[in-house]
């Protein structure tokens, strides 16, 4: 028996560095990131969670001036697109932010100090904001941590005992990925923007994160497992697909 020669392989050629520039989407200049990937065999374009940026994956050695051809023949697309995530970015006084899927007319107090709170003025939902106007939004975010956190700490408690699951900690995070994660070690994180949802679809985001305590996938048992905890899970998820990114798109800052 004689060894086998191995063959000496060709040294895989490194990843081109992404390409970054800023397009221009009718006044509206957008981040763009271009990467070019060997199995792509063809253009796509997406928008990031939130409309703030864009992603363009393109097969390797494409030449920029189709790459600047597709972009100019998807202008249209893109203004129907990032139209949606213009609508609720302003947290001035006079305009309205969703809690709990309810419109709330922003309202500044005019004092510097108090309590940012909900409340029902002339039968109408408004959040009181105090402090300076230029602050408004972190406060407002600040807000919504708190409420994100209530509410959520309260809906996995209940999913939680509902299949004798360890929940280890539970934390707020302003993550545009994803809406939620589960370790194995039984820490659950959630985008504190989930408050900004009507009630069940935060109690499904709430449901498919404990589910995650007993099936760590998205197969079979886990959905089965997630719609037994959560019933309206189905509509829940269409409104996330829908509306997410509107709640992503909100400038806090």
């Amino acid at each position: 028996m004689f060894p086998l020669l191995s063959r000496s392989r060709k040294p895989q050629a490194k990843p081109a560095a992404p390409e970054t520039r800023t397009l221009d989407v009718a006044g509206r200049l957008m981040p763009l990131t271009i990467r070019q990937h060997e199995r792509a065999t063809r253009i796509t374009l997406r928008i990031e969670p939130g409309g703030r940026a864009l992603k363009m994956t393109v097969p390797r050695g494409l030449s920029a001036r189709e790459v600047n051809a597709f972009l100019d023949r998807h202008q249209g697309w893109l203004l129907t697109k990032l139209a949606k995530f213009s609508a609720e970015s302003n947290l001035r006084s006079g305009s309205e932010i969703l809690l709990r899927g309810v419109r709330h007319r922003i309202e500044h107090t005019g004092t510097l100090r108090g309590l940012t709170e909900a409340v029902i003025v002339d039968g109408m939902p408004v959040l009181r904001v105090s402090g300076m106007p230029e602050h408004a939004g972190r406060r407002i975010a600040t807000f919504l941590k708190k409420e994100a956190r209530a509410d959520l700490e309260r809906l996995v408690a209940v999913h939680a005992k509902a299949i004798r699951a360890t929940v280890t900690s539970i934390t707020m995070k302003d993550t545009r990925s994803r809406w939620g994660s589960c370790s194995s070690q039984g820490n659950l994180s959630f985008s504190w923007r989930i408050v900004m949802a009507p009630p069940l679809v935060i109690d499904y985001l709430a449901a498919h994160e404990v589910a995650h305590l007993r099936e760590m996938n998205h197969g079979p048992r886990f959905w089965a497992l997630c719609l037994k905890l959560c019933p309206d899970m189905d509509e829940a998820k269409t409104w996330l697909k829908r509306h997410g990114s509107q709640l992503h798109a909100i400038d806090f800052d």
